[in-house]
């Protein structure tokens, strides 16, 4: 009987460690990530590594659209070679809802049935525990294939599951860092006057380019002398003949003193741009400080990583979804909550956050929203 090595990926696991290595946040709307070529050389890695061929990837994930049903892009990767698309669903919340219940009834199931003899796991939740131990007792071997963070360190993989396990390997960085890309707008292409522009509060800015109508001040300015007073002159004007065409209105007469109009230039692509935002940015406040990893909930850590979510949201919203956000405050969207825990626990190497930390963090976060401005 040939043997096979199998792939078991968790996508909430592998995207949101994958965003944290590349924009810092673990937010998934952060990043933009090549599908084939990421699941063709995590397959190439693994039959390296176990010197089996493949037998197939499962890739686990919710379903992004109302009931679990695929999106465009799950679709995509079901259909890829060697690919099953596995699928749990998203609560009204946000939360996945099954996904873990397939990975764990899958490596159960599989590893009584003795499918593959080498199980990769990528994924770091404790939740697997039992089920790796389950596969194990049928004589399947289960490896951890963790993602590395920007340390080059497992990130996000619980203790219980790695012991449990039967060793650790991590995804090549340079699959993550040649496939996956953050969506945010470089620093070179912010405008130099962010920083100070105007916030967004109901919608996107109005500038003044988008007036068209003249200030009072120049309307009465180019209707020069013709507004001035007729008391002096009560000579009634000669009527024109019925069949007489009118002939071309005589130019205002313009005060000596008066300023000229400014010669109007020709539109640059900065003031079409200024003409509706449609993109964020967060602005730098030009303190921005290195914290290691695992030294705890302090208010530096707090505050940088509200500040790193907040950043990844907006490489991908726009001025109307700022405004959204803006009007639910208090409550913090699921995604967005779940990022900022998900990020503060790994950074400071605390899985248990107190309410007080979720607070700080929470309240950091709307700081920072308050500072976004459109470009």
């Amino acid at each position: 009987m040939r043997s096979y090595c199998a792939v078991y990926v968790d996508a909430g696991y592998l995207l949101a460690s994958a965003a944290t290595r590349i924009t810092g946040s673990s937010l998934r709307r952060g990043v933009q990530v090549d599908y084939p070529d990421l699941i063709t050389r995590l397959i190439d890695q693994v039959e390296q590594a176990s010197g089996m061929p493949l037998l197939r990837v499962n890739w686990y994930d919710s379903g992004a659209r109302p009931s679990g049903q695929p999106d465009y892009q799950q679709e995509s990767i079901g259909l890829l070679h060697r690919v099953k698309l596995r699928l749990g669903r998203l609560s009204f919340s946000g939360d996945q809802k099954g996904v873990d219940v397939r990975i764990g009834l899958d490596l159960a199931i599989q590893g009584r049935h003795q499918v593959a003899d080498v199980v990769y796991l990528v994924s770091g939740d404790d939740d697997l525990t039992e089920a790796v131990e389950e596969a194990q007792a049928h004589g399947v071997q289960v490896f951890v294939l963790a993602v590395p963070g920007p340390d080059d360190r497992p990130h996000g993989v619980s203790k219980h599951l790695l012991r449990e396990s039967d060793g650790l390997l991590l995804v090549d960085p340079a699959i993550i860092d040649e496939t996956v890309r953050s969506m945010a707008i470089p620093d070179v292409l912010i405008p130099a006057d962010a920083d100070g522009a105007e916030a967004v509060e109901g919608g996107p800015e109005v500038t003044e380019s988008e007036d068209a109508s003249p200030a009072p001040a120049a309307a009465d300015a180019s209707r020069g002398d013709t507004d001035g007073d007729t008391s002096a002159d009560n000579t009634p004007a000669a009527p024109t003949p019925a069949t007489a065409r009118p002939g071309p209105r005589p130019a205002p007469s313009i005060p000596q003193d008066a300023p000229k109009p400014a010669v109007p230039s020709l539109p640059t692509p900065a003031a079409f741009a200024r003409k509706r935002a449609t993109a964020l940015t967060l602005p730098s406040t030009g303190i921005d400080i290195l914290i290691p990893h695992g030294e705890g909930v302090t208010a530096e850590l707090v505050d940088a990583v509200a500040k790193q979510v907040v950043a990844s949201w907006c490489a991908t919203s726009d001025p109307e979804a700022l405004a959204e956000l803006r009007a639910r405050r208090p409550a913090v969207p699921g995604d967005l909550d779940r990022a900022l825990l998900v990020d503060l626990a790994n950074r400071s190497g605390d899985a248990n956050i107190d309410e007080a930390a979720r607070h700080d963090v929470r309240e950091r976060f709307w700081f920072h929203v308050d500072r976004v401005r459109a470009l």
